[in-house]
């Protein structure tokens, strides 16, 4: 049976990975760049307008933000990475934190990558990916902003991409999605249910 994605609501936020929940169940992670539309995504995906705080700021999201949709099943917000006004010890100290949390949390079954289709995998995005192949976790990404194209646009972009990042990481999917219009909430969702309701690692 599908999770209700409508039942997540935040837990805690945490400045390091060692403070997050007891590492059992499971739990998906989402990422991008500060400027992705990532907590829209996760507003868009969970049916709520302020699960994750949207703001006009990149750069908002700078802990690790834990939204439980059952006792067993999480959602991670990592935080946005690519923003140039960060402290530099906080960048560096997420570029050591976070691929140690992708390789040693074993409760994590897939990574969920937000970009936004006008500019699809920049060198930090392709840093995140092969992290995850590094971690032998499965990537999905979302083409976030599919709406700001037109429809042959967005489907060559898809194109594109899907090779590239299957190349960095074997098994990986992409998708379009949109927050603002909705457009591959549906699908976003079952890759979810996939993951978190797969088997344990």
């Amino acid at each position: 049976m599908p999770l209700d994605y409508r039942q997540a609501h935040f837990l805690l936020s945490a400045a390091e990975p060692s403070q997050l929940p007891v590492d059992e169940g499971a739990e998906v992670a989402f990422a991008g760049r500060s400027n992705a539309g990532k907590s829209s995504a996760l507003n868009a995906i969970t049916d709520q307008r302020q699960l994750a705080r949207v703001s006009k700021t990149p750069g908002r999201t700078q802990q690790i933000n834990v939204f439980p949709i059952l006792d067993t099943h999480r959602l991670i917000d990592l935080p946005g990475y690519g923003y140039a006004k960060a402290p530099a010890a906080m960048r560096t100290h997420w570029q050591k934190a976070l691929p140690e949390y992708l390789e040693n949390r074993r409760s994590l079954r897939g990574l969920v990558l937000i970009m936004d289709i006008r500019h699809p995998l920049g060198p930090l995005d392709e840093q995140m990916v092969v992290w995850a192949a590094a971690a032998k976790l499965p990537v999905h990404i979302l083409l976030n902003k599919a709406d700001k194209l037109s429809r042959g646009a967005a489907g060559n972009t898809l194109q594109a991409v899907r090779p590239k990042v299957i190349a960095h990481c074997p098994g990986s999917s992409v998708q379009l999605f949109s927050a603002q219009t909705r457009q591959g909430v549906s699908d976003a969702r079952t890759k979810l249910d996939e993951w978190l309701l797969g088997g344990l690692k």
